[in-house]
This record gives structure tokens, C-alpha cells and sequence, in this order.
């Protein structure tokens, strides 16, 4: 802010800041004149000041709060570093877990392979055994059959001969004590 006066020689002053004036020119002017350029560049050097120092504030009062952030950032990365190696343990720990869950699914398929087999190779054993146990069955149950047809046979000579004996058939001494008739219904051992 400068303030214009005129001098006695009608000549602007103030124009100059004194510093930029050389000694003849300052000579020119009056000690009024000078006092109040010298009150007035002051004021404007005070006024820059603290301006300049309302500025310093500012850039201080930034800085810190760049400071403070950056402190924060510091943190929160820290803390992201710590999650993302416990992230990176995790992911290994699973890794693994899933290749063993592999190699156990890999075992039992093989399990259940080999088990079929002998399941079938055992079935293919036992449906033959069950194969020859019904054929011996068949085979006991015609044998039985003609037996049983033997045992009547049997009987009925028994029984004629024991007809014909004057003694009745308990002095005859034959085999022929109660009969079993092969179906497992008889109480005799």
C-alpha cells in the first residue's frame, strides 16, 4: 500500500521504495517527507511480515497435519502387512490341507478300486460255492427222496414179514424203530 503525496516541486513521491533511491533524490525530499515514507514502508514491511508469518502458519499447521497422516498410513499399512502375511500363512496352511485332502481322496478312490475287486473276485467265490451248495442240496434232497422212498419200501417188508411171524414184530429184531421222514420234522438224533 503506498500512499502518493506531492512535494513542494509538484513531483510524485512514494514512487520509489528508499532503498531503490539513490542519495540525491532522498536529499530532495523534505524530513516530513521522509519520516512518513519511512513510517509507511515500515507498515508495509510489518504488514508483509505477517503475512508472511500467517503463511508459515499455514505451511506449519499443514505440514503437521501431513505428519499426523502419514503416521496414520504408517499404522494402517503395518496393520495391512501384519493381515496379509497371516492372509499368506493362512493361504499356505490351506494349500497344504487341500493336497493332503488330495492324496487322501487319491488313497481312498485306490481303496475303493481294490475293494471292488475283491468284493467281485470274493462274489464271483461265493456265488460258485453257492452254485455247488445248491446242486449238492438237490443232489441230498433226490438222495433223500429216494431214501425216504427206500425207508417205505422197507417198512412195508417189515411190517408184511412181521404179519406173517407168529411172534409180532418186537421179536422179529428188526431196524425198523420210528421212522424218519428226511424233512428235519423228527425229534430222533
Amino acid at each position: 500500500m503506498q500512499v502518493v503525496s506531492m512535494s513542494s516541486e509538484g513531483e510524485m513521491i512514494f514512487s520509489k521504495d528508499l532503498s531503490k533511491m539513490s542519495d540525491e533524490e532522498i536529499l530532495a525530499y523534505s524530513k516530513e517527507e521522509l519520516v512518513q515514507k519511512l513510517r509507511m514502508e515500515e507498515a508495509d514491511k510489518i504488514a508483509a511480515l505477517i503475512q508472511r508469518g500467517r503463511l508459515i502458519k499455514e505451511v506449519n499447521k499443514q505440514l503437521q497435519e501431513h505428519l499426523l497422516e502419514i503416521r496414520e498410513l504408517k499404522l494402517v499399512n503395518h496393520r495391512l502387512q501384519a493381515e496379509n502375511q497371516e492372509l499368506r500363512e493362512l493361504c499356505c496352511f490351506l494349500d497344504d490341507d487341500r493336497l493332503k485332502v488330495k492324496t487322501v481322496a487319491r488313497e481312498w478312490q485306490l481303496f475303493g478300486h481294490h475293494a471292488a475287486k475283491i468284493m467281485r473276485e470274493d462274489l464271483g467265490g461265493y456265488l460258485k460255492k453257492l452254485a455247488e451248495l445248491e446242486r449238492l442240496q438237490e443232489d441230498l434232497a433226490k438222495e433223500n427222496i429216494e431214501l425216504k422212498a427206500l425207508c417205505l419200501v422197507l417198512e412195508e417188508e417189515c411190517l408184511a414179514r412181521a404179519g406173517s411171524s407168529p411172534m409180532g414184530p418186537s421179536e422179529l429184531n428188526l431196524p425198523c424203530g420210528p421212522r424218519d421222514l428226511g424233512d428235519g420234522s423228527s425229534s430222533t438224533g
